[in-house]
Formats: structure tokens, C-alpha cells, sequence
């Protein structure tokens, strides 16, 4: 953990009381994935992580604002997937790998956070602003990069050039994005048939081509 940790007064947190802090958030985490998050009382969240409702009051508002907390956390850390594309190339056999990474690493992200990722789409989906802020900064931190990989391809002649690169990365990401919160419920579909033709996809709507392999 980095920088000053503050209660709700105000005041820093010693060590004991950033590591009282976090397990806290770690056992509302592990809660979130069998419970929806608005029947997680404070009162077991303390109790499973062996505290009183009067220490959780001390770091948190209530139940939301921890929420809230590890979901600003996933949205810093949904924006490094932007990395999975920093310098890869959409040509030939070196595309079809970027595609599956792409795949790979989205899909991945999705599924060991996705209790809370849940959390965010049901909040943006209300209308809640502040979970709509974090779904944008997930997603946008890959809509970017895509957005980039089609308009320099564009720029060399190897796409249409009536193609919109924000409109076909949008499409992508929304497309990821859909996938990724249902990887569980598409009925007949195994995981391993999955994501090599969620790539193919991928890798069609960047380069307008199929993939060398």
C-alpha cells in the first residue's frame, strides 16, 4: 500500500491500521462474490474479517464506500491493460498473437475480478456516475489503443479508409466487454473454443483481414 491511508476523521493510519483497513476490503471482496453487495451488512464484513462494526466505521462510510473503494482499485488496475497492445504489430502471424493476447489478458482480467466488476456494471447501468467513471476508465484504456493500431494501419493503406478506427474499437471493446461478463453463461461453449474465436473477431475487425496463423 502507497501514501497516507486516512480514517473518516481524518486522521493517518498507522501500519496496524492500513493492514485492519485492508483486510477489511479483502474480506468485503471475498463476500462480493457470493453475495450481491447490498445485503453485505457491516456487521459481517467485521465479523469475517475478525474485527468490530465500530473499527470498519473508523476507514468507511458504510458498506458502499468500501465497495466504491475496491472499485476505484480495479479501475486503476483494469487501465494497464492498455499494455497488452503498447508496441504489437497487426501483421501477419505477430497479429494473430496480438489478438489472442488481447483476448487472453481481457478475458482474464475480467474473470478474477469479477464480483465487483459486476458491482460496477449494475451501478453504471442505474445511472450511479462514479461506477460509470471506472467502467469508462476500463474500458477506454483499451478502446485507445485499438482505436490507434486501426488508424495506423488505416495510415498505411492496409484498412479502408472508410473505416472509423473509435467506431470499430468501440464496437471491439463493447463487443470484449459483453463477452467477458457472460464467459459462464454462453450455453455450449467451452473456454477453450472461446477465446481463439473471440480473437478471430478481434483480429477481423482491426485489420479487416483473417489471421495468418
Amino acid at each position: 500500500m502507497t501514501g497516507q491511508v486516512r480514517t473518516v476523521d481524518g486522521r493517518v493510519a498507522g501500519r496496524r491500521g492500513q493492514e485492519t483497513r485492508q483486510k477489511l476490503l479483502d474480506c468485503l471482496s471475498d463476500m462480493l462474490s457470493s453475495s450481491p453487495y447490498r445485503d453485505v451488512k457491516v456487521i459481517d464484513v467485521a465479523r469475517k474479517a475478525g474485527t468490530s462494526p465500530a473499527t470498519f466505521y473508523q476507514y468507511f462510510p458504510d458498506v458502499e464506500g468500501a465497495v466504491l473503494e475496491i472499485a476505484e482499485q480495479t479501475g486503476t488496475d483494469g487501465s494497464g491493460l492498455a499494455e497488452l497492445l503498447e508496441g504489437r504489430s497487426w501483421v501477419g502471424k505477430a497479429g494473430w498473437q496480438t489478438a489472442q493476447d488481447l483476448v487472453d489478458g481481457f478475458l482474464d482480467f475480467w474473470k478474477k475480478n469479477d464480483a465487483i466488476l459486476r458491482v460496477v456494471d449494475l451501478g453504471a447501468a442505474e445511472g450511479d456516475k462514479r461506477f460509470s467513471k471506472i467502467r469508462t476508465k476500463i474500458l477506454n484504456s483499451v478502446h485507445s489503443s485499438l482505436a490507434e493500431s486501426v488508424a495506423a494501419l488505416q495510415a498505411k493503406g492496409r484498412v479502408d479508409p472508410d473505416v472509423n478506427p473509435a467506431a470499430i474499437a468501440g464496437s471491439l471493446v463493447a463487443m470484449l466487454a459483453a463477452v467477458a461478463s457472460h464467459q459462464k453463461g454462453i450455453q455450449g461453449v467451452k473456454q477453450a473454443e472461446l477465446r481463439p474465436n473471440l480473437a478471430l473477431l478481434v483480429h477481423l475487425g482491426v485489420t479487416g483481414r483473417k489471421p495468418t496463423k
